[in-house]
């Protein structure tokens, strides 16, 4: 059960999904072949939140788990970030969610989702949420993913609705078609929530799903009109556009690192999003912090043990190397061995 409320505000609330994420520990070696795996705290969203923590961030997640030990574990993870766990809770019948990926670097990590029949985290129930909580949080961040199936979408959009204009609420689109039967069947869920969220987040291919438009400007000019206040268009390799309704728009040019996981880096960009607005920082101040934190990330193995402090964001955004990686388990660690050195790092 839910702990009680205590009347706190929380800087970063974030909704959606959560799970296990296994990962390689070598690099440019096929998933048959793969012996060893470092065990983390998955789910964007929830990666989001950890982000956040890690920059000085008071954070909490609405999620939910299986009723089994990889949901004590998360549970557990999430309370050694920092995050607030109070509103996870388990769905008995359910297992909790487990992804893997390969590892190809520069840009080639496929993921494999074992959800089935569906996750814990589609099983928010929109009686379930503490509304109160939810409005008066700095930052609502929610995700494409929340509004795949029921009763989650209803949910999500129900917590939308309730934030009205109070805060920033950041759509993160979040496009992962394996959990759609086609693209067409999301763009009227993600209308809906366009015209509640005053932020927008997503890549090319997710702003199409979105709003129909591909190239970055136009992406940006759609995602304006459907209501939001700021759209921000992450390109990998072309850098980030971001463009907010006053006019101001913004182009923040790749961090160039040497690519060990891309996966977590869009989240470690979202949590630094998230600290760089509620600092009040100029756009291209938040923009260029964000990708920079995104990069720290991709030059690591893991998501969320990898996320950076800000003195880590800083030395990158300022030319500097890419601190140690500290999500490498130790050789004495429960995921046995260490990870040899990539096969291919690319700058």
């Amino acid at each position: 059960m839910p702990q009680p409320y205590a009347p706190q505000r929380y800087d970063v609330i974030t909704m959606g999904r959560i799970g296990v994420d296994l990962y390689p520990l070598r690099v440019g070696v096929p998933l048959a072949e793969v012996d060893t795996f470092g065990r983390y705290l998955g789910g964007s969203p929830s990666n989001v939140a950890v982000a956040a923590a890690r920059l000085g961030r008071r954070t909490a997640v609405i999620t939910r788990t299986g009723q089994d030990p990889f949901g004590e574990y998360l549970h557990e993870a999430l309370r050694a970030f920092g995050v607030d766990d109070r509103w996870v809770t388990s769905v008995e019948d359910l297992p909790t969610p487990v992804a893997f990926c390969e590892l190809f670097p520069p840009d080639h990590f496929p993921l494999y989702f074992y959800r089935r029949p569906t996750a814990p985290d589609l099983c928010i129930r929109e009686g379930e949420l503490e509304r109160e909580p939810i409005r008066a949080a700095r930052v609502f961040w929610m995700t494409g993913t929340g509004l795949s199936e029921e009763p989650s979408r209803t949910a999500t959009l129900a917590a939308l609705a309730h934030r009205a204009a109070s805060g920033t609420t950041v759509f993160d689109l979040d496009w992962r078609p394996m959990f759609w039967p086609d693209p067409a069947a999301a763009r009227e869920h993600y209308a809906k929530a366009l015209a509640h969220a005053t932020v927008a987040v997503g890549n090319p291919q997710e702003c199409e799903v979105a709003t129909g438009e591909r190239e970055p400007h136009a992406a940006a000019d759609a995602l304006l009109a459907a209501g939001v206040e700021l759209a921000v268009v992450k390109q990998g390799p072309g850098g980030v556009l971001a463009a907010h309704r006053d006019g101001t728009r913004v182009e923040v040019p790749p961090v160039a690192v040497e690519v060990v996981n891309g996966l977590g880096a869009g989240d470690a960009f979202g949590g630094a999003l998230c600290h760089g607005l509620l600092a009040g920082w100029p756009l291209e101040r938040v923009v260029r912090f964000a990708n920079a934190a995104g990069a720290v990330v991709a030059a690591r193995l893991a998501c969320s043990a990898a996320m950076p402090y800000e003195e880590e964001v800083e030395q990158v955004a300022a030319g500097g190397p890419v601190p140690p990686d500290p999500s490498i388990p130790p050789p004495s660690g429960p995921a046995g061995g260490t990870r040899p050195e990539p096969e291919e790092r690319v700058p």
